[in-house]
């Protein structure tokens, strides 16, 4: 028996953050989630940097013995890859990300994890986190000098004591190998929902949604409606076995969202065929003091990827670039066209003078009619695998903005008193239902 993966992955900026630093990735061998941290030193840069690294894992001939060395050794890489990022851009110094990977080898699956990112597994319908946080709370938990409960409230619950970073720290990540069963649902997500949504909705969301694009979906709304504060990134996949009659068929294509599909070239994104010096970190904190600082200048171009970028078209890689080019128009998303919520295909993004994406379809919603909340989504982060799902995804989204309206009541004619306004029947003065006799005249009407 050969198993395979059904996946979908979601990323949104949240409520308050001023740019994604979370990034995804999920094709058909490879899941990841990849929690950037550093404000504008550079969060961004860094999980990207992360799901570039990893991308290329993203292929079917490893074994089981090699999947676990192959995964831990390209976690190195991405490490090392933040070092040299950090030193030819000053800027970025200091960035770092969390990192919760899982890679597929036949019907098992290898695991890294480092920092507070988490795995969740629901196999006969009961959820258990597999990972554990690598944060100054939960080894209080671990030293038994706090409660799990008093974990979910404490103030330093954001410190982050391992992570990937550009530091000269030496951080091995946590390795294991999983079983991969049929039926099994995994849910990899970044604090901005494990965070803010209690597990109890979490464990029945993944129970009860049908596909893995429902129920990631369903997570990303939850975590805005509980007011998350942090950007928000969840990896579903369920574990499927496409010999059998019943089963959903497995998910084959890549699937690339947050900073990684923001930031980077299309050919960097896609696969081709703990403690830092100075003392544990708090992301949250340092996030706030980068956006709070006044500092009003426009999110400059990383120079070092658009050296990459000239590198690989000047080059003359022409069959990476069309094969590149190819993959951007398999792609999705919904967005802004002729002022209405529209279908597009392609990814929302341009490579020189040439836009990647086109509008496809309009669906004749006027986006000035949606709340704000609403309309600010169409930036190009709800992505989909083809035009179908992406026009379904509008449709959602415009259902749940603009609510139905409730038929107003009819008007009474002019001159009918309205059935509060009308005297109650008494029973000696009113006729019997149906019997059509006449009410007994008045005195005055007698006598007249």
């Amino acid at each position: 028996m050969t198993l395979a993966l059904r996946y979908a992955a979601r990323s949104d900026i949240g409520l308050v953050r001023q740019n994604n630093q979370d990034s995804a990735y999920a094709g058909p061998n490879l899941l990841v989630v990849a929690d950037g941290m550093g404000g504008h030193a550079g969060g961004d840069v860094a999980s990207s940097l992360a799901i570039a690294a990893l991308a290329p894992l993203d292929r079917s001939e490893h074994g089981p013995q090699e999947a676990l060395a192959d995964l831990e050794r390209t976690v190195e890489q991405a490490r090392q890859d933040l070092v040299h990022a950090s030193e030819v851009d000053p800027d970025l110094a200091g960035m770092g990300t969390t990192v919760t990977a899982l890679l597929r080898s036949g019907n098992t699956l290898a695991m890294a994890h480092l920092g507070d990112s988490r795995a969740y597994l629901l196999r006969d319908g009961s959820l258990n986190q597999v990972t554990v946080d690598h944060t100054f709370v939960q080894h209080l938990v671990d030293t038994g000098r706090i409660s799990p409960d008093e974990a979910e409230t404490h103030p330093q619950r954001n410190v982050v004591m391992r992570v990937l970073g550009d530091f000269d720290v030496d951080l091995t990540p946590d390795m294991s190998v999983r079983e991969a069963r049929p039926g099994d649902r995994w849910l990899l997500c970044s604090d901005g929902l494990s965070g803010f949504v209690p597990i109890e909705q979490i464990t029945e969301v993944l129970a009860e949604c049908e596909s893995p694009e429902e129920a990631a979906d369903l997570l990303v709304t939850l975590a805005m409606t509980a007011g998350s504060t942090d950007n928000i990134t969840v990896v579903v996949a369920d574990v499927v076995d496409p010999d059998e009659d019943d089963a959903d068929p497995p998910t084959t294509s890549t699937q690339v969202v947050g900073a990684a599909a923001a930031e980077m070239a299309p050919e960097l994104a896609r696969p081709a065929p703990e403690t830092p010096a100075d003392g544990p970190r708090d992301d949250d904190e340092e996030d706030d003091e980068d956006e709070d600082d006044g500092d009003a200048r426009p999110r400059r171009r990383r120079p070092w990827i658009g050296v990459l970028v000239t590198l690989l078209v000047l080059g003359g890689l022409g069959y990476g670039a069309w094969w590149a080019y190819g993959w951007t128009q398999e792609q999705f998303y919904v967005g802004v066209a002729d002022g209405q919520v529209a279908v597009y295909q392609g990814i929302p993004q341009s490579a020189g003078p040439l836009e990647l994406s086109e509008p496809v379809e309009l669906t004749g919603t006027p986006v000035d009619e949606l709340p704000a909340y609403w309309s600010e989504r169409l930036d190009g982060t709800i992505r989909a695998s083809s035009q179908a799902e992406a026009r379904e995804r509008a449709d959602s989204l415009i259902d749940q903005a603009l609510p139905t309206p409730t038929p107003s009541p009819t008007p009474e004619p002019s001159g009918t008193p309205s059935p509060s306004a009308t005297p109650s029947a008494t029973p000696s003065s009113s006729p019997a239902a149906g019997s059509g006799a006449s009410p007994e005249p008045t005195d005055e009407e007698a006598e007249a």
